[in-house]
């Protein structure tokens, strides 16, 4: 084994012990949030006759609940916390699919957008450096279009969500661009998303009516998968047909 060998195998033995401790932390904290839900009894609000009744309440204060679940996902956003899925999943149970997907694509953009504003007029400097990696890596891109390219970002997430919102703000990305870009961008994602929990909400009311078959007669239980679907193949018609820049991004996935 040669030198460089030994250099290049300590850092990736080194990254590997990194994700087994992080993955260790994250079932740990996991754990922990279980158990403090158990404590306290929120598993007995976790069934559909409870969530049948929080839907009735949202239903009588539509823009109290709209705005206090917009706040909700916004502040998650932009503290970075994980389960932002769960979350979607769950504006379309709660809300159904337009007032749901409007409401995530509002609440995940202003939520980026601080993390944004920080990392471009706040933490520039300190950001610049720890992120260097992924934040080269977009460069280019920014620098040929940005519009364009967080559009491309936004739509097919090579990058980690927050990673996105940073490496644009370390970048100079202009506030204009980062906003059309981040708000377009997410949508057909969010709209997915958001369509799976509107599915869970119709099926669960189709088996109460007219029994379990009747569940995959639903459009809006079977568009979700075609949704799904479509998503998965975007990297591959995006590096087929959307140039040369959209190839490389997609290729990195």
């Amino acid at each position: 084994m040669t030198d460089q060998e030994i250099q290049m195998e300590a850092p990736a033995e080194a990254k590997s012990g990194s994700l087994v401790t992080r993955l260790i932390i994250a079932i740990g904290v996991l754990g922990i949030l279980i158990a403090i839900g158990y404590y306290f009894g929120l598993q007995n609000y976790l069934n559909l006759d409870a969530l049948g009744e929080i839907r009735t309440w949202i239903q009588d204060n539509l823009v109290l609940a709209t705005l206090l679940f917009v706040l909700i996902y916004a502040v998650l956003v932009a503290i970075s916390f994980p389960g932002a899925t769960f979350l979607t999943i769950a504006g379309g149970f709660l809300f159904g699919q337009w007032i749901g997907t409007a409401s995530v694509v509002i609440a995940a953009t202003i939520g980026s957008t601080i993390i944004f504003m920080l990392a471009k007029w706040v933490f520039k400097d300190a950001l610049a450096s720890k992120a260097s990696g992924f934040v080269s890596k977009m460069e280019d891109g920014f620098r040929e279009n940005e519009l364009s390219y967080m559009f491309l970002l936004r739509l097919v997430p090579v990058f980690p969500f927050v990673a996105i919102n940073i490496g644009a703000g370390v970048l100079n990305v202009k506030l204009r661009n980062y906003l059309i870009g981040t708000f377009f961008g997410i949508m057909p994602g969010s709209f997915v998303y958001v369509s799976i929990g509107n599915a869970i909400q119709a099926g669960a009311a189709s088996i109460e009516e007219t029994g379990l078959l009747s569940v995959f007669a639903q459009p809006q239980v079977y568009v979700p998968f075609i949704g799904l679907a479509a998503l998965g193949a975007l990297p591959i018609l995006i590096k087929k047909f959307g140039g040369k820049k959209a190839a490389e991004l997609s290729s990195d996935q």
